[in-house]
């Protein structure tokens, strides 16, 4: 198989496709490093030093929520405005930056800074989930409708290859931080929140240079030098007033919004629960390492396998495999145990996620993909706080996180449910239909 071949198998044979792939090399290290692994540990030995423990999990929850339900509540607004002034790729860069800037100030978090630190992850999430809007809605831009699948995936796959890489390194600065010349691992923890403000920054630039800004296009009655804040309001009202119209694109957020419910509560819970039951830290963030390698090539598998048994069928698959990866939680009880689930959520979580992603660009006209993106990035941050909020009431009523681990079943049967009832067909004709729309240029 030639070269090009190779690359086109796996979604990646233009230029505009690896460069787009490549911002999920450059963001998938704060996902890892700051939101996952490192930050968390970081502020509650160093930064929430004197606090209750109680108190300083709670600020923390508390602080990722409000991040998350600010993203959520402008996203769309944002969107609108994108579209209508042709600002994606200039919105991104400015919530980049604004991560960025949030992560390296991290580098200068000390001991008892925990108002400092919270203010900084705030502004890391904004700007990292803000940006996603804007990466997502380049993709139906760039990529045909038979293409979304393989390029989709490729980019959790890359993503998944930077974001293990940087924090093994990063890992490595902390554990042994003699053998890099640092005084102790808060240092390397320090270092490691700079690198990945460098790393998020540099891996970006091909998105930058290589990916076309879509061209302006304006709807009916629409001025090219309008109001930006009252197009994007007036947009966005018009597209929910026409929620019949795009009927299955909505249907499908409602099942991405259930379902990735119960994959984030999983993929949020796990290192609590693990805890809880008595693993060592060592095996939980061994455990997280291992779902990032696994993740790589089964990405791309899915990607694959959706050419084949269509898009819908592998996300009905990756459901079953979580529900099955719920079940056989409730029965862990050993660093083994938690391997064993480790490796079988890096098999789907890349896959569910990805093809969730292109599944719903098919289906959202072109013109308006920042401003759909908007809302996929609700459906996104709700996930980050139904899910969790559940196993929480579960745990208080029950006692026991295990009967929490069966609870987030329910999203994964009610998710498939309502994806079944998606009419992707006449979703994608919808999109078709408005992109042959006469619009007015600039």
């Amino acid at each position: 198989m030639s070269g090009s071949s190779r690359l086109e198998r796996y979604g990646l044979h233009r230029p505009e496709l690896r460069a787009w792939v490549m911002y999920d090399w450059a963001n998938s290290a704060f996902m890892t490093t700051v939101v996952a692994a490192v930050f968390p540990i970081y502020f509650a030995r160093v930064a929430a030093v004197g606090l209750p423990p109680a108190t300083a999990t709670f600020r923390f929850g508390l602080a990722t929520t409000i991040a998350l339900a600010i993203v959520a509540i402008t996203a769309p607004v944002f969107g609108a405005i994108a579209d209508y002034a042709a600002y994606k790729k200039r919105l991104l860069f400015a919530f980049q930056t604004v991560g960025v800037g949030a992560t390296a100030g991290m580098y200068f978090i000390g001991p008892g800074d925990w108002l400092m630190a919270l203010a900084l992850f705030m502004l890391g999430n904004i700007g990292v989930y803000g940006a996603f809007t804007f990466y997502d809605s380049l993709l139906p831009h760039i990529a045909s409708t038979h293409e979304m699948d393989r390029v989709s995936t490729a980019g959790y796959a890359v993503g998944y290859l930077g974001g293990g890489l940087l924090l093994a390194v990063n890992l490595a600065w902390i554990q042994i931080p003699e053998r890099f010349g640092l005084a102790d691992a808060d240092t390397g923890a320090r270092l490691s929140f700079l690198s990945v403000a460098l790393w998020w920054m540099g891996f970006s630039l091909p998105l930058f240079l290589r990916v076309p800004e879509p061209p302006r296009a304006l709807g009916p009655g629409e001025q090219p030098d309008l109001n930006l804040v009252a197009v994007g309001f007036t947009r966005l009202g018009k597209t929910l007033g026409d929620l019949r119209r795009y009927r299955p694109a909505f249907l499908m957020l409602t099942a991405f919004l259930l379902y990735n419910d119960g994959i984030s509560t999983i993929i949020r819970m796990a290192a609590i629960f693990g805890t809880e039951i008595g693993i060592e830290t060592g095996h939980l963030i061994a455990g997280l390492l291992l779902a990032q390698v696994v993740g790589i090539p089964c990405s791309f598998l899915f990607g694959r396998a959706a050419g084949w048994m269509g898009t819908k069928t592998a996300i009905f698959l990756t459901l079953g495999c979580y529900t099955g990866i719920s079940v056989l939680g409730y029965f862990m009880s050993t660093a083994a145990h938690f391997y064993a689930l480790a490796l079988l959520v890096g098999t789907v979580q890349g896959g569910s996620q990805a093809l969730s992603r292109s599944l719903f660009a098919t289906m959202v006209p072109r013109h308006k993909s920042s401003e759909f993106f908007g809302f996929f990035g609700v459906s996104e941050k709700f996930a980050g706080i139904i899910g969790p909020l559940v196993f929480a009431g579960v745990v208080a009523l029950s006692g026991s996180s295990r009967g929490a681990v069966l609870s987030v079943i329910i999203f994964f049967i009610a998710g498939a449910i309502l994806l079944s009832r998606v009419d992707v067909d006449e979703g994608q004709r919808v999109a078709r239909d408005e992109a042959t729309l006469p619009s007015r240029p600039p």
